[in-house]
């Protein structure tokens, strides 16, 4: 059991449900009587949409791990699961019936609200976790944009079925403020994946290049690519602090939380790339990012003290 929760990334899995749930919960809910959000999911079809989301995502995984088997032997022989807890067989068919799961719930939800359309949502991004990981990402950039692009969707993915259905001339304007609120945070984690798939590249280029992978260290060189990335972790530092400036100004809850547990690490990390000189440093970096991307959702807990 460990290694198929292992396969699937549960902590991972774990932390896209959190998110979701976040965003129902949090930031939508608690504004139906002071503001007049309305919603549009039952509490059961949410938790539908939350295990859709989580069952592509957790394909997703899967099908990377077999993809990626050459690779991990020599960037983390001790983590490989594929041939040697579980076979590439069995691993195949999981990828087939968490998809066939995850897509036919997105299919059922579609038609539930009467918006049939929002299907394509969840068939193009179990499409693209299977291109991402038998070809797309040996592309020079495309996967590392294409992992996080499906990362902002499961974000996004909550107001589209939350708030967009339920848009009409009274309400459009408080919808589309929280929407854009969403949109906001879906730009925020995309950012941050990027630049963390980035810093994993570097950390793996020893069996990425062995695997014939075209990754940005493998076509510039390790150096090169790490003065990049240190360029763009400026783009979230400026992004956060700007939109603390911006928006929350005169929210001083909101301004010593972003201060504290999402500006100040980033500057950390930032730091680190600068003067980084060993390989595990990347693994260090790689986790204090994840740990933003974390620290950045939670702060959704904080709106209904501030916006009441």
């Amino acid at each position: 059991m460990i290694h198929f929760l292992n396969l699937i990334r549960w902590k991972n899995l774990l932390m896209i449900a959190l998110v979701q749930i976040l965003i129902k919960y949090a930031l939508l809910l608690p504004f139906y009587e002071s503001h007049g959000v309305i919603t549009t999911l039952s509490p059961l079809a949410f938790f539908l949409l939350v295990i859709a989301t989580v069952c592509i995502a957790a394909g997703g995984y899967v099908i990377n791990d077999i993809y990626d088997v050459e690779a991990d032997k020599i960037n983390k022989p001790s983590k490989v699961i594929i041939n040697t807890h579980i076979s590439e067989k069995i691993a195949l068919r999981l990828f087939i019936i968490l998809n066939v799961i995850g897509v036919g719930i997105g299919f059922y939800l579609s038609n539930g609200i009467g918006k049939s359309g929002f299907f394509v949502i969840f068939f193009i991004a179990s499409a693209l976790l299977y291109m991402y990981s038998s070809f797309l990402k040996q592309i020079l950039l495309v996967g590392n944009v294409i992992v996080s692009l499906v990362v902002a969707l499961s974000i996004l993915l909550v107001g589209v079925f939350e708030l967009l259905p339920v848009i009409n001339d009274s309400n459009r304007e408080i919808q589309i403020f929280f929407f854009r609120l969403i949109l906001d945070y879906a730009i925020f984690a995309f950012i941050i994946n990027f630049i963390r798939e980035l810093v994993k590249d570097i950390e793996d280029i020893d069996g990425d290049y062995k695997a014939g992978m075209q990754t940005l260290p493998i076509v510039l060189g390790r150096e090169r690519a790490n003065k990049i990335v240190f360029v763009l972790s400026l783009i979230p530092l400026f992004a956060v602090v700007y939109y603390v400036v911006d928006n929350l100004f005169k929210q001083q809850l909101l301004v010593g939380y972003f201060l504290v547990l999402v500006i100040a690490p980033l500057i950390y990390v930032t730091i680190k790339l600068f003067s980084v000189e060993h390989k595990s440093h990347y693994k260090h970096i790689s986790l204090i990012l994840k740990l933003v991307m974390l620290t950045g959702m939670l702060s959704m807990t904080l709106y209904s003290y501030v916006l009441n």
